[in-house]
């Protein structure tokens, strides 16, 4: 009877720890516009170029070395599919570091001794992180650090600070580890810069932006560190930075002499286009490498002009 017992306890611990491990998939979304949209709550895959289940998109997930969760930093959506994601690596003992955009190596002694504090809220963890407010939504960014820090997963600011950002930008070279695209893609990249600063950018700034840009893709790859072992390591960054063919994984590769590009997995959360109903229209590339391996698709949170805004 007793050992019938303890098995029945092992079998409920067992069951109840998959559930929990389980990527949770959205039923109701914070983003209300075109939530009725064919592709909201769809993954596809631009490796297999298919649909998959949540249960496939885990699947999918072992082999990841280094995992980039892109988003649009103001869909909340976008945060709460990061969490489970996070969650579901967490459960499954498969999460060895936590990276964030949102934070620059100035934050990383802070962050190495937070295991020393006792931190019992959101609001606690904010300010022993000094959580810049203004610039990044905290109610999005906290309960990514809250779960690192309850499950004492190492946590890294990856972004460069304002001091180093304008020290790239007066350079008229990136040192060698720093410049590793070539001419082509630097060329896709004044474009983009243009495009992304709505054309009011001057072009003699060009050079300097994109070196800005290629600064913060370097200094995220390598706040991620080496591949030492089989656990997954997690960046956060908006996702022109998770682009495969433009950003972050460049640098991973091109500083990582033993990785491959399987090993590098990055995720799009991706807000729909009301005019585009086909996955295959998201599949931004330059040349021939996809942008993302997969992409998740949400809502949309803003229909808002930024452009038209600051031209008036």
């Amino acid at each position: 009877m007793v050992q019938t017992k303890v098995y029945q306890i092992l079998v409920l611990f067992f069951l109840s720890s998959t559930v929990q491990a389980k990527i949770e998939e959205k039923v109701s979304w914070d983003s209300k516009l075109y939530d009725d949209h064919p592709l909201v709550g769809k993954i596809w895959s631009s490796r297999s170029e298919r649909f998959l289940s949540v249960k496939n998109f885990e699947d999918a997930l072992i082999s990841a070395r280094y995992l980039i969760l892109g988003e649009k930093h103001d869909n909340p959506d976008h945060h709460t599919l990061q969490l489970s994601i996070i969650e579901h690596l967490i459960a499954g003992n498969n999460l060895s570091l936590l990276a964030f955009e949102m934070m620059d190596s100035d934050s990383q002694e802070i962050l190495n001794d937070i295991q020393t504090e006792r931190l019992d809220s959101l609001n606690a963890i904010k300010d022993y992180l000094n959580w810049d407010t203004e610039g990044w939504e905290w109610s999005y960014y906290g309960p990514l650090v809250k779960s690192a820090y309850e499950s004492a997963i190492p946590m890294v600011g990856s972004n460069i600070t304002n001091s180093r950002m304008m020290e790239i930008y007066g350079l008229e070279s990136l040192p060698p580890e720093i410049n590793v695209l070539e001419e082509e893609i630097i060329q896709q990249l004044n474009t983009d810069i243009d495009e992304s600063h709505c054309g009011l950018l001057p072009e003699s700034q060009f050079p300097a932006m994109v070196r800005v840009q290629q600064g913060r893709d370097y200094s995220m790859s390598q706040s991620l560190g080496s591949k030492d072992n089989e656990k997954t390591k997690v960046l956060i960054a908006g996702n022109y930075h998770a682009r495969k063919d433009l950003g972050v994984p460049n640098y991973l590769l091109a500083n990582n002499v033993n990785l491959n590009s399987d090993e590098i997995v990055s995720v799009s959360l991706m807000e729909v286009d009301p005019l585009e109903m086909e996955p295959q229209g998201y599949i931004q590339k330059y040349d021939e490498t996809a942008a993302y391996d997969y992409i998740w698709f949400t809502p949309v949170i803003s229909e808002m002009d930024y452009c038209a805004s600051l031209r008036k």
